[in-house]
């Protein structure tokens, strides 16, 4: 079991859903927080309202989707809080598009927040954790990381690519003391999901879950030490199915593609 109170964690994507909830859960289990995000403003936002549960909470303004800077980002963390014991890996950029009309700079900014952010994060994290034999990468990545969604490629590309990247790195941290853990949230009503998506799920009747939902599962699996957690029954039976028939979910996914293409014809705001 990995000891939350006390925990110095570092959180990504601090000021959207996921990582919100997920920053005031830790704070009330007792965990020091540095938060990072691009919007000082909202930072400065999150961090008081930990200050007013009692927690603590530092804000580290940065835009993951930046050439170079990540190392002094987690430096500053680190610096902040003495030390770091959990990096969640929770931020993420979206566009629900038809590839073909999708624009360079979003496939390129949703690569570099989603799958080149975590690595660079990880890398610059591992020195600390590794020197103290103990520490945890949470990686949040997404159901689309298990299965390719039309309309969706670029992001379920880059999901594909942390999920592949998150397997690798725990086996190679195996005998360290250091775990890694993914976890594959299905859809979630936060900001990120907002207009097109939304409108979309709630003409397929996806299953939606709240970010405090969400957030509770990634605590628990934190503490319970778990290399993987697929939020969702259902969505994690499809997973596995992709993963052996994938034939059988092209044929399953046929009507919900043609009603997701209808909503997806304008170029979605990320």
């Amino acid at each position: 079991m990995m000891r939350l109170d006390g925990c110095r964690a570092l959180v990504t994507g601090a000021t959207g859903g996921i990582g919100r909830a997920t920053a005031l859960a830790l704070a009330r289990k007792g965990a020091r927080l540095a938060l990072l995000g691009r919007n000082a403003e909202k930072l400065e936002e999150i961090c008081r309202e930990v200050h007013r549960q009692g927690g603590i909470a530092l804000p580290v303004v940065f835009d993951l989707a930046q050439d170079e800077g990540h190392e002094r980002a987690v430096a500053e963390a680190v610096a902040q809080l003495g030390g770091l014991d959990l990096l969640v890996n929770n931020a993420g950029a979206l566009d629900f598009t038809p590839f073909e009309q999708q624009e360079p700079a979003a496939i390129e900014r949703i690569f570099r927040t989603n799958t080149v952010a975590p690595l660079l994060l990880a890398r610059a994290a591992l020195p600390a954790m590794l020197a103290q034999g103990a520490g945890r990468i949470v990686n949040v990545g997404s159901i689309f990381g298990s299965i390719g969604f039309a309309y969706f490629a670029a992001y379920s590309a880059s999901k594909f690519a942390l999920r592949g990247f998150s397997e690798a790195l725990r086996r190679e941290l195996a005998d360290t003391g250091v775990g890694v853990t993914y976890v594959a949230p299905r859809y979630t009503r936060t900001a990120l999901n907002d207009g097109q998506v939304s409108q979309m799920a709630i003409a397929a009747k996806m299953r939606m879950d709240e970010p405090e939902a969400v957030a509770a599962r990634i605590l628990r699996a934190i503490e319970k030490e778990r290399n993987e957690c697929t939020i969702g029954g259902p969505e994690g039976l499809f997973a596995r199915i992709n993963a052996l028939l994938p034939q059988l979910v092209d044929r399953a996914l046929v009507s919900q593609t043609r009603l997701m293409g209808r909503f997806a014809r304008k170029p979605a705001v990320m």
